[in-house]
């Protein structure tokens, strides 16, 4: 074990979803999504790399799925703080309330969606490692997107475009630009420390841990999970 750290792994699950009716539990290749995400997380705390992994639903029928799976689901997540408008930061500081209660301090936490199921167990594994090592606040996970570079990215302000690079005019070759990350939500870690005095998960300046583009899909809509379905069922 290379960590002295207590670790605390929360799979947000929560029961109600527009773009997808049941999406945290709809069947992809005869697995409910879920699956994807509380497989390999388990095996991280086979590993010993983290203390346990949870998943945090507002659902029943979700809570049954992920204990059959092996997962703990210690709570049913009040219905306050599972809605569209709910924030991350809620369900995660309920989760640790609810430890700290029982006598139970965590030091970080780290956050795997159901919706990012193409991540493999050792980018969980990396970022730990990497998180661990720098001891920093918070990491999060992203692609590079070389698709795109920041002369090209703007706000509209009525009919303006407001340009978030000074670069845009420029005509700087894209060469000698940065290239650019896209936050992609598959990964974040955030110490217990950072989320209860700013109460965020992600600090300013977060670790970047980069993950492949083609493991980045987020599951939001059919077509999503048409993809998802072509490349793990076929």
């Amino acid at each position: 074990m290379y960590k002295n750290k207590k670790i605390l792994v929360i799979i947000p699950a929560r029961g109600g979803s527009k773009g997808i009716k049941n999406k945290n539990i709809t069947n992809v290749c005869n697995k409910p999504l879920v699956a994807y995400t509380i497989g390999p997380a388990l095996r991280i705390k086979k590993d010993r790399l983290v203390d346990e992994v949870i998943v945090s639903t507002d659902s029943r029928k979700i809570a049954d799925i992920a204990q059959r799976l092996g997962a703990h689901v210690p709570f049913l997540r009040p219905k306050k703080i599972s809605g569209d408008k709910a924030k991350p930061i809620d369900f995660v500081v309920h989760a640790i309330n609810h430890f700290e209660k029982k006598g139970i301090f965590y030091d970080c936490v780290v956050i795997l969606q159901p919706t990012s199921p193409l991540r493999k167990y050792k980018d969980i594994k990396e970022a730990i490692k990497l998180y661990l090592k720098n001891k920093n606040e918070s990491l999060i996970s992203a692609y590079c997107e070389d698709e795109i570079d920041e002369t090209e990215l703007y706000h509209k302000e009525k009919n303006f475009g407001i340009p978030l690079s000074f670069n845009h005019n420029k005509g700087i070759r894209r060469q000698e630009l940065k290239n650019i990350f896209v936050r992609d939500g598959t990964i974040y870690i955030s110490s217990v420390k950072h989320i209860k005095k700013c109460h965020r998960i992600i600090s300013n300046t977060p670790l970047l841990f980069e993950i492949s583009k083609n493991r980045a899909l987020d599951i939001d809509t059919q077509k999503d999970l048409k993809t998802l379905r072509k490349t793990l069922c076929e």
